[in-house]
C-alpha cells in the first residue's frame, strides 16, 4: 500500500507538522491500515525518510505521548493497539476533517420548521393547551394576559396562560451498509476509506448532538456482518464479491429493532451485486449483471420499502449497466440514488442526513 503526501512543498509540510497535524496524520493512516497502530507508525517512519516529516521530530517520543494520553495501550501479546479514547479520538478527527469539506454550506442543527415536543425553548408562545408542561409557562405573559383582559381584578384564568414554543426534532434510526469487496480498492482508487471515514464521522456526530438518534454500520462481500463502532477503524476490504442482497437483509432485519419510525438505509457501493447466498452456499456471477443475483437483490429493495425504510444509495461508479441497474434499485424501493466520487461522498451523506431528519417520514 502506498500513501502519496507529495502535493504540498516539502518545507510547507514539515511547518505544518505540529503535534496536533502529526497526530492527525497518525490517524488518519490507522484509519487506511484497518486499525493496525504499529503499521500506522511504521509508515510515519518511512515518511521521515523520505524527508515528508523533518528528522528532528522525535517520533519515539510521539509515540509514548500517545500512551500517556491514553490513546494507544498494549494487548495481551504486547502489541500496540488503539484504546476506547483513541477510538473516538479518530471518529473526532473524520468528523473534523468532513466537515471542513462541507464548508459554510454544510448541514447545521436538523431540527423540523414546525413546533412540537422538544427540548430547546424557543422565544415565542402560545396558548396553554391540556397536557403542556407548567415549566415552560411565560408568567410575564401569562400576567400581561389577565391585566389586559380585567385591569382590577388580576384573576389568572385558564385561558390567560401561555407557554413557550419548543423545537420538534424527529428520532432517526441510520444503517450504513458499505460495500467491503475487492472492487472498492481496485484501479488505484482507495474508494473504502473515505466510506468508513464517513461512516465514523457521523457516528460521531449522531453520538455528540443527536443521542436520541441511532446508528449501524453494516460491511458487505461475500456476506454481511455488524460491526460495533469501537472497532470501525479496523475494518478493511477483503477478496471478496459483492453480496448487496445481504447487506440491505441485515440491515432492514437491524432496524426492525430500532424502535423510532424514522428508518434508513444509506447504501455505499462501487460495483454490481455479485453473488447471493442460495441453499446453504455462495451462489457467484462476478461476469456481466446475473438476472437471479438481480432480481434476488431487487425483492429485498421491495421488502425495505413494505417496512418503511427509506433506502439511498451512493454509487461511486458511472458504467451505464451499473446505472441503469441502481435506478431499477432506487425505483423499487422509492428511494434515491447519487453516483459520487469519493471525494465527494461526505457531502452527498451529510447533507442528505440532515435532510432526512427535517423532511422525511411524515
Amino acid at each position: 500500500m502506498d500513501y502519496r503526501y507529495g502535493e504540498l512543498p516539502l518545507d510547507l509540510l514539515r511547518a505544518l507538522l505540529t503535534h496536533e497535524e502529526l497526530l492527525r496524520l497518525f490517524l488518519d493512516l490507522v484509519t487506511r491500515s484497518g486499525g493496525d497502530v504499529e503499521e500506522a507508525l511504521a509508515w510515519l517512519k518511512e515518511l521521515q525518510r523520505r524527508g515528508v516529516i523533518d528528522a528532528s521530530i522525535d517520533l519515539d517520543a510521539f509515540r509514548e505521548e500517545l500512551l500517556k494520553q491514553g490513546l494507544l495501550g498494549r494487548d495481551g501479546e504486547g502489541n500496540l493497539v488503539l484504546t476506547g479514547p483513541g477510538e473516538r479520538r479518530i471518529r473526532r478527527s473524520a468528523l473534523e476533517e468532513v466537515f471542513s469539506s462541507l464548508g459554510k454550506s454544510g448541514p447545521g442543527l436538523h431540527s423540523v420548521p414546525r413546533a412540537g415536543a422538544g427540548t430547546e425553548a424557543l422565544p415565542e408562545t402560545r396558548p396553554w393547551e391540556f397536557g403542556d408542561e407548567l415549566s415552560r409557562l411565560d408568567g410575564l405573559r401569562s400576567v400581561a394576559n389577565a391585566a389586559r383582559r380585567d385591569p382590577d381584578e388580576l384573576a389568572l384564568l385558564a385561558d390567560d396562560f401561555e407557554v413557550y414554543e419548543v423545537e420538534h426534532q424527529t428520532a432517526c434510526a441510520t444503517a450504513i451498509a458499505i460495500d467491503i469487496s475487492h472492487s472498492m480498492i481496485l484501479y488505484g482508487e482507495d474508494r473504502f476509506t473515505p466510506a468508513k471515514k464517513v461512516a465514523l464521522a457521523l457516528t460521531e456526530l449522531i453520538l455528540r448532538k443527536y443521542p436520541k438518534d441511532t446508528i449501524d454500520v453494516v460491511l458487505f462481500g461475500d456476506e454481511a456482518r455488524p460491526v460495533p463502532l469501537e472497532h470501525l477503524s479496523r475494518a478493511r476490504v477483503g477478496p471478496y464479491h459483492t453480496n448487496t442482497k445481504a447487506g440491505l437483509e441485515l440491515s432492514r432485519q437491524i432496524l426492525a429493532r430500532r424502535r423510532s419510525r424514522n428508518r434508513q438505509i444509506f447504501l455505499i457501493t462501487d460495483g454490481k451485486p455479485s453473488c447471493i447466498r442460495e441453499g446453504g452456499r455462495l451462489y457467484k456471477n462476478p461476469f456481466g449483471l446475473d438476472l437471479k443475483i438481480v432480481n434476488r437483490t431487487l425483492e429485498e429493495a421491495e421488502r425495505c420499502r413494505r417496512d418503511g425504510i427509506q433506502l439511498t444509495t451512493f454509487m461511486i461508479a458511472t458504467d451505464p449497466a451499473l446505472v441503469d441497474f441502481v435506478d431499477t434499485l432506487t425505483k423499487v424501493a422509492r428511494g434515491r440514488a447519487y453516483y459520487a466520487s469519493p471525494t465527494d461522498l461526505a457531502t452527498f451523506i451529510f447533507r442528505d442526513y440532515i435532510r432526512n431528519r427535517r423532511k422525511l417520514f411524515r
